[in-house]
C-alpha cells in the first residue's frame, strides 16, 4: 500500500508543478500579448506620423509650385503692361487694357493668398495631427485645391478663356488690321 501512496503523491506532485508551469506561461502569454499590442500601436502611431508628415511634404511642394507659377504670372503681367505702356501714345485704348491687366493681376493675387493660407492651414494641421493624410479628389480622382469663390470674379466674356489656334490667330490679326 506504501507504493500507491508515493505514487498518487509523485503524480499529485507533478500535477501541481504542471498547473504552476501553465500558470506562469498564462502570465508569460498575458505580457507578451500586451507589450504586442503596445509595439502595434506604437507602430501604428509611427506610420500614421510619417504618411501625415509625406502629406504635408506633398501640400508644401503643391504650395512651392503655386508661388513659383504666380511669380512667372505676375512677371508676365509686368512685361505686358511695359509694353502695352510703350504703345499707349500710338493706340490711346491700350490704357484700358492696362486697367484690365491690374484688375486681373489684384484678383488673382487675392485668390493666390486664400489658396496658400489653405494650404498652410493644411499643412499647420497634418503636422499637428489634427488632419488626415488624404488629400481631397476631385471626380477624376486629381487633388483638389481649396477654393474660394469670394476671391474670384468672372473675367469679360470677350476676354478668350482658352489659347487661340493658329487659324484663330491669324484670323484676328486680320480683323485689327482691317479695322
Amino acid at each position: 500500500m506504501f507504493g500507491k501512496s508515493d505514487l498518487v503523491d509523485s503524480l499529485s506532485r507533478d500535477l501541481a508543478r504542471a498547473r504552476d508551469k501553465r500558470d506562469a506561461l498564462t502570465s508569460d502569454v498575458t505580457a507578451l500579448t500586451t507589450k504586442i499590442a503596445e509595439l502595434e500601436a506604437r507602430l501604428a502611431a509611427e506610420n500614421d506620423r510619417r504618411e501625415r508628415e509625406r502629406a504635408a511634404s506633398e501640400v508644401e511642394g503643391i504650395k512651392k509650385q503655386v508661388g513659383d507659377r504666380y511669380l512667372a504670372f505676375a512677371s508676365a503681367v509686368v512685361g505686358m503692361r511695359d509694353a502695352t505702356e510703350m504703345a499707349a501714345p500710338i493706340v490711346p485704348d491700350v490704357r484700358e487694357l492696362n486697367e484690365l491687366l491690374t484688375v486681373i493681376a489684384t484678383e488673382v493675387a487675392n485668390a493666390i493668398d486664400g489658396l496658400v493660407g489653405g494650404l498652410d492651414q493644411r499643412i499647420e494641421a497634418l503636422r499637428a495631427g489634427h488632419g488626415t493624410a488624404e488629400s481631397p479628389q476631385s471626380i477624376d480622382g486629381s487633388p483638389e485645391l481649396p477654393q474660394n469663390g469670394d476671391h474670384l470674379q468672372r473675367l469679360p466674356e470677350w476676354l478668350p478663356h482658352s489659347k487661340p489656334t493658329k487659324q484663330e490667330s491669324a484670323e484676328d490679326q486680320r480683323n485689327t488690321a482691317a479695322a
